[in-house]
């Protein structure tokens, strides 16, 4: 599936209940990638501090940090930083499988820059999750 216009259906999140914006609106593409190379330049300095800058190890990190922070307050580093969370689209505790799923199709990359109308990645509707501003 590929971004449609605003326009068909209202605005991102629309069809999911959610607000057009401020807080549990969904995040905008911006904002996402800006929290992405946030959590990257984390995993990047925390590899090159131990490891002397190796790219699996600098991967294992980003899916630590994106775990660990997913299970423990809804979002990543950079998510906080930047005021979102991830939650589930029916509500609710994000659970213990969601974290490992949603890390796992992120450090696959190609589920995360398919996204659908409401700006969903593709690695978010696979596990029912929204990624919303605070």
């Amino acid at each position: 599936m590929s971004n449609t216009t605003e326009s068909s259906s209202g605005w991102p999140g629309k069809r999911l209940g959610l607000p057009q914006s401020g807080p549990r609106s969904v995040a905008r593409l911006g904002r996402r990638v800006a929290a992405l190379a946030i959590d990257w330049a984390t995993a990047v300095l925390v590899s090159v501090a131990f490891f002397h800058y190796d790219a699996w190890a600098t991967l294992a990190i980003f899916a630590a940090a994106q775990m660990v922070f997913l299970l423990t307050v809804n979002g990543s580093i950079g998510h906080l930083i930047l005021g979102m969370r991830v939650v589930p689209i029916r509500g609710g505790y994000l659970g213990l499988w969601r974290p490992f799923a949603r890390t796992g199709l992120l450090c696959i990359v190609i589920p995360a820059v398919i996204w659908d109308a409401d700006q969903r990645g593709m690695h978010d509707r696979l596990i029912g999750t929204v990624l919303v501003r605070r």
